[in-house]
């Protein structure tokens, strides 16, 4: 398995999209440019993103999310009992189209299968796929609710959803799923709510369950890590991927607290800045990892999605994240 060897290299998400491919979509929203060539051209985008992944020696990879906008609004489109609201505010100049239920949720077509089979067969024998979904907690806590008026059932419904997209995946032969989860590390009172969603989400979906299934990780950013830890540890995935050096290590001293006793995969490279990191630099930055886990724990990946940067600087960070994890192979193994 690629995931054996020491330090294996994935992506968290998302990818620079080829400037053409924007103006594809663009050109499809107005009525100039047909469904099916819009769909040549996000396969077209997803075979380049492949191979820019396995060119920046990436062990576990993505189809860089081509087809998908953003990370909430995917999947309401596609969950009966949505709709929008006009575009809200991320963060900086970042917008997202905030989506509402406005009636029960309904049970999906397939969402994600035809997205990792094509991914699967564009990547090179001796590369994993790993497959990310949008988590019940954040597809609640980004929406509004004007139908379920409780907060747990609305998350519970969404947890059998995306537990069923799951069992699509891992059928179809996905082995590494990541489930998205940023509203965590913002809301920590909720913490207790997140684990009994994800207990749904990957029931019957374990590695000790499902014969395909390799990993259920976890990501988890732009929060404070020490108000949900160590309560994250009792949510049932195999691995928590979480963002450290644009919080400059903020919680390394929190996480040697306790045992951490599940593999982390560790963000070692800034997404917020367009300087590309030094291959020594991101040893030094992975090495912080150690201060509360062994390097059997360790996998290597950068903080988030890498989607806002230039493609040339998402390469070159991926690159020598790649370079980096080599080195310390051959000074760990």
């Amino acid at each position: 398995m690629v995931h054996d060897k020491l330090f294996p290299t994935t992506v968290i998400g998302s990818h620079p999209k080829p400037k053409w491919l924007n103006k594809v979509r663009k050109l499809n929203e107005e009525g100039e440019f047909s469904d099916e060539r819009l769909e040549e051209a996000m396969d077209d985008a997803a075979r380049i993103v492949v191979d820019e992944h396995e060119r920046a020696g990436i062990d576990i990879l993505g189809d860089g999310e081509m087809r998908r906008e953003e990370m909430v609004e995917y999947f309401a489109h596609r969950i009966p009992g949505y709709e929008f609201n006009g575009p809200v505010r991320v963060w900086g100049n970042n917008y997202f189209e905030k989506p509402s239920v406005v009636e029960e949720l309904g049970d999906p077509d397939p969402m994600l299968v035809d997205e990792f089979e094509f991914t699967r067969r564009a990547a090179n024998e001796g590369h994993g796929v790993k497959v990310p979904i949008t988590g019940p907690y954040t597809l609640y806590d980004w929406s509004f609710d004007e139908v379920y008026g409780d907060d747990r059932e609305l998350i519970m419904r969404l947890a059998e959803i995306v537990n069923d997209e799951i069992h699509r995946l891992a059928d179809a032969g996905a082995r590494y799923i990541q489930i998205d989860e940023p509203a965590l590390s913002v809301r920590p009172d909720d913490i207790d709510l997140v684990i009994e969603a994800t207990e749904k989400v990957v029931e019957g979906v374990t590695k000790e369950e499902h014969e395909n299934i390799e990993r259920q990780i976890m990501h988890v950013c732009y929060g404070d890590y020490s108000a949900i830890y160590p309560r994250m540890l009792d949510i049932p995935v195999d691995q928590f991927s979480l963002e450290f050096v644009n919080q400059d290590f903020a919680h390394i001293d929190t996480f040697a607290e306790h045992d951490f006793d599940k593999e982390i995969g560790f963000g070692c490279v800034d997404i917020h800045d367009r300087d590309v990191e030094s291959v020594e630099e991101i040893k030094e930055n992975i090495e912080h990892a150690f201060d509360f886990v062994d390097p059997e724990q360790v996998w290597v990946n950068p903080d988030c999605g890498i989607k806002l940067l230039p493609r040339d600087v998402a390469f070159g960070k991926l690159e020598n994240m790649s370079k980096a994890a080599e080195e310390l192979r051959a000074e760990y193994e």
